[in-house]
C-alpha cells in the first residue's frame, strides 16, 4: 500500500506521534481508574477525568476482534487485496489498523498478531500487525 496522507498532531496526540518514531506502541492510562484506551483523546471515556491521563508503552501483541478483506480500493494508488482489521491489544484497547500478510485468506477472527511498522515519509510510523503463525 502507499502511504496514506496522515494528519499532524495535537496537544492530545503529538506524544502518541512522537512514540511512532521510535517505534513504540503507546495507549492512554487514566490514573484515576486505570482505564487504558486508545485513540488517544482529552479525557477518560470510563470516569470522565481530564487531569490524569498518561501513557504506558503496548506490548505490541494483540489478536484480531474482527476484519474485512479489501478487494476493490477507494484510491487506485491502493494495491489490492489489503486486510483492514480491529485488533484487541493485550492491553485491553481496540486499535483499527491493517494486518500485512501475503495471504489475506489466512486471517480469522481470534487470530494473534503482533506489532509492525509502516514507515512514513517524515520519520513517524503507522502501526500496522503481521499474523503470528507467518513468522
Amino acid at each position: 500500500m502507499s502511504d496514506p496522507q496522515v494528519p499532524a498532531g495535537d496537544e492530545v496526540t503529538t506524544p502518541w506521534w512522537d512514540a511512532t518514531r521510535e517505534r513504540r506502541l503507546l495507549v492512554q492510562e487514566c490514573g484515576a481508574c486505570a482505564t487504558r484506551q486508545h485513540p488517544p483523546r482529552a479525557v477518560c471515556t470510563r470516569c470522565g477525568d481530564l487531569g490524569h491521563l498518561g501513557w504506558v508503552t503496548a506490548s505490541g501483541r494483540g489478536t484480531v476482534d474482527a476484519f474485512t478483506v479489501v478487494h476493490r480500493a477507494p484510491l487506485p494508488e491502493l494495491a489490492t487485496p489489503y486486510v483492514v482489521a480491529r485488533v484487541r491489544l493485550a492491553e485491553g484497547p481496540l486499535l483499527l489498523t491493517n494486518i500485512v500478510t501475503e495471504n489475506p485468506g489466512t486471517v480469522t477472527a481470534a487470530s494473534p498478531v503482533r506489532l509492525d511498522w509502516r514507515a512514513l515519509p517524515d520519520g513517524r510510523a503507522l502501526p500496522v500487525f503481521r499474523l503470528l503463525q507467518e513468522d
